[in-house]
C-alpha cells in the first residue's frame, strides 16, 4: 500500500515551540547540514551522476531577486534527487566580473587619490586580489541565509589557478585550429571604462536625441540624409542607395560633395539599404557603425576614425578637440549656416546603447580586436538541439535559440581592462606573434611583449561546465559529472552564456555537449508586471523579506511562480502568504505530534483503516506521481500548487480535523489513524523540503526522529488508490461545505451550536454522524426540536432548527432587498446586452464586462431565492 516507510528511526522528541520562528532555525540548521557533508559530491561513488553547476554570480555581487529565485529552482532539484540516491553535485563559484571589478577598485583608489595607471599594471592586480579576498564574495553568504546546497569544498573562481589554466588552454587549441584571429573591425566602446564590452553589456534604453536632415552634393545632385549622430559625419566615405531606386540610379557611381570638409564622396548601390525608409539613401560610416562597416567591407570604402577613446573629436579642423556631444550641436549649427540643414526633430526619442556598468553611451568604434570565429562552433551548438542531444525546455524557446546561434557574428573576446585572463600571445622585434599554452615557455629577450588587452569575462565562464571539473586535466570528477545533468538559467542570457557554453563545450570535449537539458526561467517583476529597477522604485533587497518572513516564506512565493520561461511577478503580500503557509504547516504537525501522530511500525492493512485513512493514502500517493512529473517537466509553480493545496486544503483542514473525532473517541481506531496522520505528514514534509527546506527539517526529524530530511528518502508512488474511499469522502466534504455555506448565508457565528436532525440512513455518510457534529457544530436535536430548514445534500438530510438563532424578520428584509439589487443589476445589464446600436459601437471588453455582470447578477438571484426558501416561516 506504501512505498514510503523509512528505517525505525529512534523515538522522536515531540515538543514543538507553540511557534515557528525562522530567525531561530534556519542558520543553525544550515551550518548543521554543510559540517555534516550532506552537500558534498564523491567522485568516486557508484550512484548516478546528478550535476548542475551554479552560473557564477559576479565576485562584486550581492543576493538581488533573481539571484534567490534561480537559486530556489536549482536547489529543489539537487535537494530532491539528493533524496532519491544520485550522487548530486551543485557546483558553486564566483565569477571575476573583469569590468565590474576594475571599476571598483578604480573608485577606492580614487578615494585616494590614485589611479591604476599610479600603481602600474602588477600592482593594480595585487591590489584587486587583496581587494577580493577582503570584500569580494559577499553573495556566499547570502547564498547560506536562502539555504543552498552547493558542494562549498569545489567552489570555483574564474581566475584560480586551475581554470586560468583552462583558459590558456583552449585559447592555445583554438589559436592553432585558426578559430581565433587578431582583426580591425566595430565593437561596443565605452569612453568611460575605454574598453570594447560584450553585447549583453549593453544596455539600450529610449533617450531624446534629435533626428537632422541634411544636404550632401551641390546643385541637381544633391541627396538628403537623416543621422541622430551628426557628428559621425566627419568620417562618412560614401552614401548608399537601394540599386532598384528610381530616384537614384543616376547617382549610382558619381562623387558628391561631403560637406565641411574638402572631400567628395561616393553613391554606391547596396541592398541593404531600405528605400521606403526616410528619403532611401543612408549616410555611411564604416568606422563608426556596424552595418556601414559592412557596407564598406562590400564596397571597398575607407574606414575614417573620428573619435579617439575617449569619443573626443580627432579630425583636424574647428571641432577638433570637442567631446562628442559638444561636436554634434556645433557640426549641426555649421551645416544651417551653410543652408544645408532640411529638418530637424527634437526631442527624438530613439533606443541608445549604454554600458551596463557606468551607463555612459556606447560608441560604436573601429578597433584592432581578438576574435572567435564562430562559424563551426556556432554550426556545432545549433546541430546539438537540432539533433535531439541537448533538450531546451520550454520547447518553444528553440527558436529563439536557431534564430541566435544560426546567425551568430564572429565574437570580440578582448578587452582593454588590466583585471582578468591576460590574453597569452606575445609580440617579437620583429613583427612574430606566437601564442603560448600552459606548458609553453614564453618568449623572453629584447623587443618580446606580452598583448596588454585581457580576455571578455564569457570567455571564461564559457568554460564553466568542465573547467570547474578538473580540465584540461582528466579527473575523477571530470569522468563522473561530466556532461552536466541540467543547466538552470534566465532565457535573458541564453544567447550570450548558454551559446558560449554549448560551443565551448561541444569543441573541448570532443562533441560531447556541456549539459543534457538547458531549463529556461523567466525574469522576476514586481507585482505589477514591471521590471525592478532602483530607478523604478520597486527593487528589492531579498534579505529584507527572509529577514521578516524567513527564507522559506521566499523560496515557496519563488517557486510557486515560475512557470518555464515565463517572467515571475512578485509582491510582498505574496510572501507574506507563503510564511502563513509555514506557520500551517508547523501549527498542523505540532497538534498531530500532540495527540500521539507516529511513524513507529508499519501502516496497518487496508481493511483496518477507515475511509478517511484510506481517501488520504489514495491521495497522498496521487500527489507523489503528480509532483514526481511535474519535476521532471521543470514546472515548478505547478508542482509547488499542487503540494500547497494537498498539504493546506486536504491535510490540514480536512484530514486533521476529521481525525479529532476519533482521537478523541479513542481505541484501536484511534491508534490507527495516528499511524496514518504520522505517515501523511512524513511523506509530505519529504515532498515540501526541496522548496522549503528549514521548516520541513525541524518537523520531519521531530516527527521522525531521523537524521535529516536532507537525506531522507525520496517519497515514491506505491501505486495505492481507492476511488470508492475518494468518492465518500468527497460526498462528506460537500455535505460539511453546502451546511456551512447555509449556515453563514443565515448569518450564523462560525461557532455557534445548532440542533440538527442527520438522517444519513442507507448512504455512506452514517459512520461520519460524529465528524459532520463536530466540524459544523450540530448539536443533537432534542424534545423540542423543530426543523426550520431542511438541506437535502448528497443523498443525505441535514434538518437544522433555526428558531431564536436569527432574527427571520430582518434577514427576510436584508435578503429581499439584496435580492432587488441583484434584479436591478440583471434588468440593466440586459437591457444593454439587448442594446443593437450599443453592441456595435462598445469595445469587446466593455462587452465582455457587461456579460460578466449578467451572469453574476442571475447567479445571486438565484441563490438569494434559495435563502430566503429555507428561511422559516416567521
Amino acid at each position: 500500500m506504501t512505498e514510503n516507510a523509512q528505517q525505525q528511526p529512534p523515538a522522536p522528541d515531540t515538543e514543538l515551540p507553540t511557534q515557528y520562528a525562522p530567525a531561530d532555525v534556519e542558520g543553525p540548521l544550515y551550518e548543521r547540514w554543510v559540517e555534516r557533508g550532506y552537500f558534498e559530491a564523491d567522485a568516486k561513488s557508484d550512484k548516478p551522476p546528478y550535476t548542475i553547476v551554479i552560473p557564477p554570480p559576479n565576485v562584486t555581487g550581492s543576493l538581488h531577486l533573481g539571484h534567490a529565485f534561480e537559486h530556489t529552482l536549482i536547489d529543489a532539484l539537487t535537494r530532491r534527487k539528493r533524496m532519491q540516491g544520485y550522487e548530486t553535485l551543485w557546483q558553486p563559484g564566483m565569477d571575476h566580473a573583469g569590468i565590474a571589478t576594475q571599476n571598483v577598485v578604480e573608485r577606492e583608489l580614487g578615494k585616494e587619490g590614485k589611479s591604476r595607471q599610479d600603481l602600474g599594471r602588477e600592482a593594480f592586480v595585487e591590489r584587486v586580489w587583496q581587494w577580493k579576498s577582503e570584500s569580494g564574495g559577499q553573495i556566499s553568504g547570502q547564498m547560506r541565509r536562502l539555504g543552498d546546497g552547493v558542494a562549498w569544498s569545489r567552489e570555483r573562481f574564474t581566475m584560480d589557478e586551475g581554470l586560468s589554466q583552462a583558459v590558456q588552454t583552449i585559447f592555445k587549441k583554438l589559436y592553432d585550429d585558426e578559430l581565433i584571429y587578431r582583426a580591425e573591425r566595430i565593437i561596443n566602446w565605452c569612453p568611460r571604462c575605454l574598453t570594447a564590452i560584450s553585447d549583453i553589456e549593453v544596455e539600450y534604453q529610449d533617450d531624446d536625441g534629435e533626428l537632422v536632415s541634411m544636404k550632401y552634393g551641390e546643385g541637381d545632385d544633391t541627396i538628403v540624409v537623416a543621422t541622430t549622430r551628426a557628428e559621425t559625419m566627419l568620417g562618412d566615405t560614401a552614401v548608399a542607395v537601394h540599386p532598384e531606386d528610381e530616384r537614384y540610379k543616376h547617382l549610382v557611381g558619381t562623387l558628391i560633395r561631403l560637406p565641411l570638409t574638402d572631400r567628395s564622396i561616393p553613391v554606391v548601390a547596396d541592398e541593404h539599404v531600405d528605400p521606403e525608409f526616410g528619403t532611401g539613401a543612408v549616410k555611411v560610416t564604416p568606422a563608426h557603425d556596424p552595418n556601414d562597416f559592412e557596407i564598406g567591407q562590400r564596397h571597398d570604402l575607407a574606414s575614417i576614425t573620428v573619435m579617439d577613446e575617449h569619443a573626443v573629436i580627432t579630425v583636424h579642423g574647428p571641432f577638433q578637440g570637442m567631446d562628442r556631444l559638444e561636436a554634434r550641436s556645433a557640426i549641426v549649427a555649421a551645416l544651417r549656416a551653410e543652408g544645408r540643414i532640411v529638418a530637424e526633430k527634437r526631442p527624438y526619442v530613439h533606443s541608445v546603447g549604454h554600458c551596463s556598468r557606468c551607463k555612459t553611451t556606447i560608441e560604436p568604434r573601429l578597433s584592432m580586436q581578438w576574435w572567435v570565429k564562430v562559424g563551426p562552433l556556432a554550426q556545432a551548438a545549433g546541430d546539438a538541439v537540432r539533433e535531439g542531444k541537448v533538450k531546451i525546455h520550454p520547447q518553444e524557446m528553440e527558436k529563439r535559440y536557431f534564430d541566435w546561434v544560426d546567425n551568430l557574428h564572429d565574437w570580440c573576446i578582448s578587452r582593454q581592462l588590466w583585471w582578468g585572463h591576460r590574453i597569452p600571445v606575445w609580440y617579437g622585434p620583429d613583427g612574430e606573434v606566437v601564442c603560448v599554452g600552459p606548458d609553453d615557455e614564453a618568449p623572453t629577450g629584447e623587443g618580446w611583449h606580452q598583448e596588454t588587452d585581457v580576455l571578455d569575462t564569457w570567455f571564461s565562464s564559457g568554460l564553466w561546465p568542465f573547467s570547474t571539473l578538473g580540465w584540461p586535466e582528466q579527473t575523477e570528477s571530470l569522468a563522473k559529472f561530466y556532461p552536466n545533468s541540467v543547466l538552470v538559467t534566465g532565457y535573458d542570457i541564453l544567447f550570450f552564456w548558454v551559446a558560449r557554453m554549448m560551443m565551448f563545450g561541444l569543441y573541448a570535449m570532443d562533441g560531447t555537449p556541456p549539459f543534457h537539458t538547458i531549463a529556461l526561467h523567466g525574469m522576476v517583476r514586481d507585482q505589477f508586471g514591471k521590471k525592478m529597477s532602483k530607478s523604478f522604485g520597486n527593487a528589492v533587497n531579498p534579505l529584507d523579506w527572509m529577514d521578516k518572513y524567513g527564507s522559506d516564506a521566499l523560496r515557496f512565493t519563488l517557486a510557486r511562480g515560475a512557470n518555464p520561461g515565463v517572467d515571475v511577478p512578485i509582491g510582498e503580500d505574496w510572501v507574506q502568504g507563503a510564511r502563513n503557509f509555514a506557520n500551517k504547516i508547523w501549527n498542523a504537525t505540532r497538534f498531530a505530534l500532540m495527540n500521539g501522530a507516529t511513524v513507529e511500525g508499519p501502516l496497518p492493512e487496508p481493511a483496518k483503516l477507515s475511509a478517511t485513512d484510506r481517501w488520504i493514502l489514495s491521495r497522498l500517493n496521487s500527489v507523489v506521481a503528480e509532483v514526481d512529473a511535474h519535476y521532471d517537466d521543470y514546472q515548478f509553480a505547478k508542482l509547488s500548487d499542487a503540494l500547497f493545496h494537498f498539504a493546506w486544503d486536504e491535510v490540514f483542514d480536512w484530514y486533521v480535523e476529521l481525525s479529532k473525532t476519533v482521537f478523541q473517541a479513542g481505541g484501536e481506531p484511534a491508534e490507527v489513524s495516528k499511524r496514518v496522520l504520522g505517515e501523511v505528514l512524513d511523506v509530505t514534509l519529504r515532498l515540501l523540503h526541496p522548496v522549503v527546506p528549514f521548516v520541513t527539517e525541524t518537523l520531519w526529524t521531530t516527527l521522525t526522529g531521523g537524521e535529516s530530511v536532507v537525506i531522507a528518502d525520496w517519497p515514491t508512488d506505491s501505486g495505492f488508490r481507492d476511488a470508492a474511499a475518494e468518492q465518500e469522502i468527497s460526498t462528506l466534504q460537500s455535505v460539511i461545505t453546502e451546511v456551512r455555506r447555509f449556515r453563514a448565508d443565515q448569518g450564523l457565528q462560525p461557532g455557534q451550536r445548532v440542533p440538527a436532525r442527520l438522517t444519513l440512513d442507507g448512504t455512506a455518510l452514517a459512520p461520519h454522524e460524529a465528524a459532520i457534529r463536530q466540524l459544523l457544530r450540530l448539536q443533537p436535536e432534542g424534545d423540542s426540536f423543530t426543523a426550520t430548514a431542511t438541506l437535502p445534500v448528497g443523498g443525505a438530510e441535514v434538518a437544522l432548527d433555526l428558531s431564536g438563532t436569527i432574527d427571520v424578520a430582518a434577514e427576510r428584509k436584508r435578503l429581499a432587498k439584496d435580492l432587488a439589487a441583484a434584479e436591478k443589476e440583471k434588468a440593466q445589464a440586459t437591457g444593454k446586452l439587448g442594446n443593437e446600436a450599443f453592441l456595435a459601437k462598445a469595445p469587446e471588453n466593455v462587452v465582455d464586462k457587461i456579460r460578466t455582470r449578467l451572469a453574476k447578477a442571475e447567479e445571486d438571484i438565484t441563490r438569494i431565492q434559495a435563502q430566503l426558501e429555507r428561511l422559516p416561516q416567521a
